[in-house]
């Protein structure tokens, strides 16, 4: 069964920065994708040793929606993939935990993006039943 195969919950584009916290270490980095169970994100090659970011490294991810920091995106969770280039390390965070404040934006962002009301619900429910 492939990736797609297996995804539940649709990604959607978002190009914006962000801070990975993993150990003690802050990171700025970007967005590449989100969805309801994760982000995308891309550090510069080198930003992060291969040590630090191997599958199951625990870390935590805030994405800033507005300057001010009064809008943001909370997410707790793990390494689930990391692929290194010369130019950029790509790394696929699974989230485990998010506050109410956190997912009801984050919510909203995938709705916006994806245009599909009755598969953000499917995804919703996907989410909520624990899949």
């Amino acid at each position: 069964m492939s990736t797609t195969q297996r995804r539940n919950f649709s990604r959607v584009n978002f190009q914006d920065g962000c801070t990975l916290q993993i150990n003690d270490t802050a990171l700025a980095c970007n967005v590449l994708d989100l969805s309801l169970r994760g982000a995308l994100l891309s550090l510069p090659a080198g930003a992060l040793p291969a040590t630090a970011a191997q599958r199951g490294t625990p870390c935590s991810l805030n994405i800033m929606l507005e300057p001010d920091g009064d809008v943001q995106v909370l997410m707790k969770g793990e390494i689930a993939h990391a692929e290194a280039s010369d130019k950029a390390l790509h790394l696929g965070l699974g989230c485990h935990e998010i506050d109410l404040d956190s997912i009801t934006h984050l919510r909203r962002l995938v709705e916006l993006n994806l245009g599909d009301a009755q598969l953000l619900e499917r995804e919703v429910g996907l989410l909520v039943r624990g899949a």
